[in-house]
């Protein structure tokens, strides 16, 4: 492996299961572990935040950085710490299980703001699927969707029509994309687009890992009337590296926790609703 190609999560868990220790390392102390595993659940965190949360010094935390970083567990970052590989995204089962129970929350926060009777597009992402999810008591929804996850999903509600979007399907995901799936969604104008998304920058800049999904995402926004972003806390300040949209273009952000210190200004500016589920 070299020293540029991503950490698959499974084989790190695994490493980290049987007692962290990679050729002529020591093994990781408990405190190390739980750093990871907290990186892991977050996505991104700052050292400062683990000094508190562990009580130890931010010096002694940028060691632990350090010794992690040093097996390609996590990769460093000024001021913090997150996973390995701003270029690729994790893998889709180990999306699925993380944080499920905030995706589930922000999911049905999401569903109570769709009327029935309405026109969607609903795009790639686990946490798109657990809306997806929350919308199966509505009635007379037209669904248009790149994800065959959703499309199987939402076909089985009794009052649901799926439309699903032309294009390569890919196997990792079920995700839909290509110029074939640009053009059938360019020729819709819906009511509700709800996107998820990889990472959103301090500054409020929408990002994500593939290219090609950016591309269905920014059609998505430019044929809704209203859009809904999805959002779990660990995309805040999370590394990727395709730029997608700004804030500016999203009506209303769903999340599980308040919003980063320092960001209240960006949202407030970009005129973004913040939905903050319980």
């Amino acid at each position: 492996m070299s020293s540029t190609d991503p950490v698959e999560v499974s084989d790190v868990s695994e490493a980290a299961a049987e007692g962290g220790a990679d050729a002529g390392q020591p093994p990781l102390n408990p405190r190390q572990q739980a750093l990871f595993d907290a990186v892991r659940r977050d996505g991104f965190l700052t050292v400062d935040e683990l000094a508190a949360r562990f009580d130890v010094t931010p010096q002694t935390i940028r060691r632990d950085i350090n010794s992690l970083a040093e097996r390609k567990w996590v990769r460093r970052y000024h001021g913090g710490v997150g996973l390995p590989g701003g270029a690729e995204n994790e893998a889709y089962d180990a999306r699925q299980t993380q944080l499920a129970e905030e995706k589930r929350r922000i999911a049905a926060r999401l569903a109570e703001q769709i009327p029935d009777h309405a026109s969607l597009f609903i795009n790639l992402g686990t946490t798109t699927e657990a809306v997806a999810r929350a919308l199966s008591r509505h009635r007379g929804l037209r669904v248009i969707t790149n994800n065959l996850h959703v499309a199987a999903m939402m076909s089985s509600y009794p009052d649901a029509e799926v439309i699903i979007a032309g294009g390569v399907v890919r196997a990792r995901d079920q995700g839909v994309t290509g110029e074939a799936t640009l053009d059938f969604i360019r020729q819709f104008k819906v009511d509700f687009g709800i996107i998820g998304i990889s990472a959103i920058d301090p500054d409020g800049t929408l990002r994500d890992f593939d290219y090609r999904e950016v591309r269905v995402a920014e059609a998505i926004i430019a044929h809704s009337r209203t859009v809904f972003l999805a959002a779990d806390h660990s995309k805040f300040g999370r590394p990727a590296l395709v730029r997608l949209g700004h804030l500016s273009q999203i009506d209303a952000l769903f999340t599980d926790r308040p919003v980063p210190h320092g960001m209240a200004q960006v949202i407030a500016e970009a005129g973004t609703q913040v939905h903050v589920v319980d």
